[in-house]
């Protein structure tokens, strides 16, 4: 349970439960941080978003799981203020498999999220040169995994923690018909790092993965959470999930778009 999926996911609940019928669901991840003298670096585990973009990007359309290739499935979204218009990418990310499952009836379900320019070109020079792979080979007699070396040498998060500038934004629109009329329902949480670090001491993609699950032990500690054995995010009472959000300084805003 994390920001996606996790919060992801519930918003997806929250909207999906206003509507009469659910036909598409889309997330996206935008972040406009910067940390001064660092140009190849993740906010999350080095290995993590390695992984996800040299893996093949699952995406649900017309009731099917279909895959494009690492990298190749782009285009701009106009994130809310004060995030703006990213290049977001289609990813291989677990809410395109979640949310076509227990979401009932929708029919789409994609995932994208922002990846600059600088990051996408080495992302893919490395993959045509096979340091994604998780498999040993052999390096002066010592087996290395190619990924194993190369997450080494990239910085961590907690290298530059308190340095990142800008802002995360984490939007769900789902969309699909209430009383006989097109409707989307847009939600989403933005966060600067600035502010996550005075809270946390972590930057605003660490601040939501650390506050998702925080939020669902305490809904299980306080009896919110009925069900047992595995529960997925889609799974918990999505109002009271949000008021917690909010206990937590995370600032929600939704919004309604007529498309009919």
């Amino acid at each position: 349970m994390g920001s996606d999926p996790g919060i992801s996911d519930v918003f997806a609940r929250y909207s999906a439960d206003k509507l009469d019928q659910v036909d598409e669901i889309r997330t996206m991840d935008g972040d406009t941080g910067s940390v001064n003298g660092l140009d190849f670096y993740t906010l999350w585990s080095p290995a993590d978003m390695m992984d996800e973009v040299t893996s093949p990007a699952g995406i649900f359309k017309n009731g099917k799981m279909t895959y494009a290739p690492p990298l190749s499935s782009k285009g701009v979204y106009e994130f809310p203020d004060p995030v703006g218009p990213l290049t977001v990418y289609n990813t291989d990310h677990e809410e395109t498999f979640i949310m076509s499952h227990l979401i009932e009836g929708v029919k789409n379900v994609d995932f994208r999220i922002a990846i600059d320019d600088n990051f996408v070109a080495i992302a893919k020079t490395l993959y045509m040169i096979g340091m994604h792979s998780r498999d040993p080979i052999d390096v002066r007699g010592v087996e290395v995994a190619p990924l194993d070396l190369l997450t080494t040498l990239m910085p961590k998060p907690t290298d530059f923690v308190g340095k990142v500038k800008g802002h995360m934004a984490l939007v769900v629109e789902t969309t699909g018909s209430l009383n006989g009329k097109k409707i989307m329902m847009k939600i989403w949480t933005i966060m600067s790092h600035e502010k996550a670090y005075q809270l946390s001491k972590v930057n605003a993609t660490g601040y939501l993965v650390g506050v998702a699950g925080a939020i669902g032990t305490e809904m299980l500690i306080d009896g919110e959470i009925p069900q047992k054995g595995l529960v997925w995010p889609e799974m918990l009472p999505a109002e009271s999930y949000l008021a917690r959000m909010r206990e937590k300084q995370l600032e929600i805003s939704e919004q309604i778009i007529e498309l009919e």
